[in-house]
């Protein structure tokens, strides 16, 4: 990791600050269930920088511990991640838990669970917010979320129409389909660029993905220099979860 690998992140920010705008990021931090080291080294990171980190927390498998350690500290917010992060889809096919391959009072009837579970465990700390495992959701599922209490929406990739609020992630951290570590920091800070072109004509927001459970030493050095870049910026301002999806 060299200075010149941030230079395209800082000269965009610039250019943010140049206008007058502030660009507003957010950190989505998946699969969280316990208060393991590599979660209270991310949330160690996170309060140092001042970062507000948004944790997708599995329900069925949440401990009264990540409670407890989420409950001492400040800047951390809550969302639905599911509910046990299992696969129900056909062997060969992308894997899924909030697919069709099975009906949908099913599905639905898990997220409430879920909701419940996530809601008693945190209280204001949860953020009535569905995070899809794996990043994938059948859109017939879509319509009927709100009824069981959801506000909003967050997987990976551009946002879409829907009939609940998107915010999505846009620059995942992790190497999934090749060394499984961090990749190269010139690729991730050429995807947060992308996205603040993008953001430049549009009220949007950069979401950064990580998964604290799988970091190897790289992906922590550059959360940090990432932080260390951005956290201090004019043109930048990181967001917790209800200044993404106001409550009612």
């Amino acid at each position: 990791m060299t200075v010149s690998d941030w230079t395209p992140l800082l000269r965009a920010l610039d250019a943010w600050e140049a206008k007058g705008r502030v660009a507003r990021f957010w950190l989505r931090d998946d699969d969280a269930v316990a208060p393991t080291p590599a979660l209270q080294r991310l949330l160690d990171l996170c309060g140092g920088y001042d970062v507000p980190a948004v944790l997708a927390v599995i329900p069925a498998r949440a401990e009264e511990a990540l409670a407890r350690e989420i409950g001492r500290r400040t800047g951390i917010g809550v969302v639905l991640h599911g509910w046990s992060h299992s696969n129900h889809a056909p062997e060969g096919q992308k894997k899924q838990e909030l697919g069709a391959y099975r009906p949908a009072d099913v599905v639905l009837r898990e997220l409430d669970q879920g909701f419940g579970r996530l809601r008693d465990l945190f209280g204001a700390r949860f953020t009535p917010v569905l995070v899809p495992p794996w990043n994938r959701i059948d859109a017939v599922l879509l319509p009927q979320l709100a009824g069981i209490g959801l506000r909003g929406l967050s997987v990976f990739g551009p946002e879409k129409p829907g009939p609940l609020p998107v915010v999505n992630t846009h620059a995942d951290i992790m190497d999934w389909h090749g060394t499984g570590g961090c990749r190269p920091v010139a690729a991730i800070v050429e995807d947060i660029v992308g996205r603040l072109d993008q953001m430049m004509a549009e009220e949007a927001v950069m979401g950064l993905l990580t998964h604290h459970l799988v970091h190897d030493e790289a992906a922590w050095r550059f959360i940090e220099a990432l932080f260390r870049a951005t956290a201090g910026h004019p043109g930048c301002r990181w967001c917790g979860v209800e200044a993404l999806f106001p409550g009612p």
